[in-house]
């Protein structure tokens, strides 16, 4: 080997020695580092939505009862069956005698005393349906519906006779001849109205074809009178005296007695007259 390669790697052994080298030691393993690694969080839901959710599904289901409850009652008033039922009996009868004492006793002091559509028969706990309509018979319901027609209350909707009416469909069959029916154009709800035959008169077809053209929904009476002027249709006007002052009734006179002179009455046998001469 030259002394010159020889020189230059005795050179570069002294730069590699004057070099400070870092070792990385390994740390000890601390208490931190020892104890277990984190834990995976869980997919269960938290305790509070535990409890919302339980709490949701417990008023579903207890409503689901009460619903199931009405219906049951309904059904046996439209098939004519009057007599009031037990808490125990109607529990029977919709098969939920299963149900927990709370929701029993739920049921008992808040939802059906408070229910619109049961009512309590006699204030011992026997329940029964409580219809919209106070009508049992084909005779209840006509009277219902000439009271209406007389007091100008309207016609009656049909759901609600459906509703209130034992045997409904047969008894409407008995009574199609009696009443009006109309479907009202904003639900396309049917009403029924009384059919009076005593006021029965023919009217022109022209009459018929302008009141079927016309429409004043929604209008008042000042409206309508200028919708009939800009159609050509004169409106009905007062045509009677205005400004009419009321008459007042004269008040009976007494008529005044004639007064007589009641002093000295014993002493009208000793006057005189004195007439001059």
């Amino acid at each position: 080997m030259e002394r010159s390669l020889f020189k230059e790697k005795e050179a570069f052994k002294k730069r590699a020695m004057a070099v400070p080298v870092v070792e990385n030691k390994k740390k000890r393993p601390t208490e931190s580092s020892s104890a277990e690694p984190p834990k995976k969080k869980s997919s269960k839901p938290a305790p509070s939505e535990t409890s919302s959710y339980k709490s949701v599904s417990g008023n579903n289901f207890r409503f689901g009862v009460l619903a199931r409850i009405v219906k049951h009652m309904k059904s046996r008033h439209q098939e004519g069956e009057s007599h009031p039922l037990s808490i125990d009996e109607i529990l029977d009868e919709t098969n939920q005698l299963h149900i927990g004492s709370k929701i029993k006793t739920w049921l008992i002091t808040e939802s059906l005393p408070n229910n619109p559509k049961i009512q309590d028969a006699d204030g011992t706990g026997r329940y029964i349906f409580k219809p919209s309509l106070r009508v049992s018979d084909r005779k209840s319901l006509m009277k219902l519906l000439r009271h209406n027609d007389m007091k100008g209350l309207g016609g009656i909707l049909i759901d609600d006779i459906q509703e209130s009416l034992p045997h409904c469909d047969k008894i409407m069959k008995q009574v199609d001849k009696d009443i009006l029916k109309i479907v009202r154009q904003t639900d396309k709800k049917q009403i029924i109205f009384f059919h009076d035959k005593g006021i029965q008169f023919p009217v022109e077809k022209e009459f018929i074809q302008l009141w079927r053209n016309t429409s004043v929904d929604g209008l008042q009476d000042d409206n309508i009178e200028e919708y009939l002027n800009k159609q050509g249709i004169k409106s009905m006007q007062d045509t009677g005296p205005k400004n009419l002052v009321p008459i007042r009734k004269r008040s009976k006179q007494r008529k005044q007695r004639a007064t007589k002179l009641s002093d000295n009455e014993h002493l009208a046998h000793l006057l005189e007259t004195y007439d001059e001469t």
